[in-house]
């Protein structure tokens, strides 16, 4: 038996219809915030990754699924979703018309070890603002994640947020954690010895040695901010505080991604069991560092996966609607014909309608309309034919009503 690729899982019945809520619900609130849907390729040039995420990220040297083509070029399957859509507007010249306000949603790829809440596939949704470098703009992108989280249910949610500043504060930051670290470097993880040179703000978001006391000692990137950066920071604090957003500033929240610049911030609920279920920040120097021009973003992706675990884990029971309007059952074979064709009439009037043909005897058949929890059910026999007429019954009430086909969609309007 061929079975799952490590790392991944299918997704039916209960749990799909769980997605599609969530999904859906995302749609709704980003239309709300008058976002735009956007879609990009699962496969991109390996350089977009290596140059926009960054060399020394583990996405990049670890994680990504890299592979050559039949002309011997270098890809990636894509291990998130700003990138791409980076090059997307670069390569279609979206930013000539800005502000530019994208929603998307998709699988990623990343081969790390898996885990509850953590997958080799794994689904991803979030939202990119390009054109702004007002600080009202990180918190109106902040502000949507937040209602998006609320209208789930999920009522114990905060935000932590930090600044990381621009390159010249990063410089300077780089060195400060360089002479912090080295006389102590030996004690730490292999990877932790390779990123003090290549890229010490790693070692601060370590899961192998987040515990260590030189890291909780280790300098704030806040006190290395120049006054403009402070500026923005307190600005962006200041708007969540008009949000009533509740927020917690930790300075050693720095991402994982090479293109954050000032903003970074992170969704965690209180349980706090995944780390967090979301984050972004501010990407300025994005576009830029692709060749295309320099204008300003901010943006943030959720783990659906870590989402729809974390409703779960809450107990918060969604409205999924999963009521079929009507279930359609025939006496014999010889109804079947006019089945099909009032099933196809109530579908097109934008009904939910299921038809039974399950071939099963009368009883059963009445089961399979409750297992599809059909308000309705229509029953249709030689009689009913010859009448050019259905028998109705409410599912629930269990009466029964004669309704000529002439009129069913005038009753399906008054009784569903």
């Amino acid at each position: 038996m061929i079975q799952k690729l490590k790392g991944t899982y299918d997704v039916y019945g209960d749990l799909a219809k769980k997605h599609d809520y969530v999904k859906k619900l995302f749609q709704a609130v980003c239309e709300s915030y008058n976002y735009s849907y956007i879609e990009t390729p699962l496969i991109e040039r390996s350089e977009l990754f290596h140059r926009g995420v960054g060399e020394t990220t583990d996405i990049v040297t670890k994680e990504t699924y890299d592979f050559l083509d039949r002309g011997n070029r270098e890809n990636t399957i894509r291990p998130e979703g700003t990138a791409g859509i980076a090059r997307a507007i670069i390569e279609d010249k979206l930013y000539n018309t800005l502000p530019l306000k994208l929603w998307y949603i998709g699988s990623m790829f990343r081969y790390e070890r898996p885990q509850k809440g953590r997958y080799r596939e794994l689904r991803q949704m979030g939202v990119e603002f390009y054109g702004s470098n007002d600080p009202i703009s990180d918190a109106e992108v902040i502000s949507l994640g937040i209602n998006f989280l609320k209208e789930l249910g999920l009522k114990d949610v905060k935000v932590k947020i930090n600044s990381i500043g621009g390159t010249e504060t990063r410089i300077k930051y780089k060195d400060a954690l360089i002479k912090h670290f080295k006389s102590d470097i030996d004690n730490f993880c292999d990877d932790c010895k390779e990123r003090l040179t290549k890229n010490p703000l790693r070692i601060l978001d370590c899961k192998i040695d987040s515990d260590k006391e030189l890291i909780k000692n280790a300098p704030s990137i806040l006190d290395y901010l120049n006054d403009d950066e402070v500026k923005h920071f307190e600005k962006v604090k200041e708007y969540l505080d008009t949000l009533e957003i509740e927020y917690e500033v930790d300075d050693s929240l720095v991402r994982g991604l090479d293109y954050y610049t000032n903003t970074v911030f992170e969704y965690v609920t209180k349980s706090n069991e995944f780390g967090s279920i979301g984050g972004g920040g501010r990407y300025n120097n994005l576009l830029k560092s692709l060749d295309g021009p320099d204008v300003p973003a901010v943006g943030f992706a959720f783990g659906l996966d870590r989402i729809v675990s974390e409703l779960e884990n809450s107990e918060i029971k969604l409205n999924l609607n999963d009521e079929l309007d009507c279930y359609i059952l025939t006496i014999t074979e010889k109804e079947n014909d006019y089945a099909l064709e009032l099933a196809q009439k109530l579908r097109m009037c934008g009904f939910k309608i299921d038809l039974d043909l399950s071939g099963k005897n009368m009883k059963n058949k009445f089961k399979e309309a409750d297992r599809y929890k059909a308000k309705q059910i229509i029953i249709i026999g030689e009689d009913e034919v010859i009448n050019d007429e259905v028998t109705i019954r409410d599912n629930i009430t269990k009466e029964e009503t004669k309704v000529t086909i002439d009129n069913i969609i005038d009753y399906f309007d008054v009784n569903l």
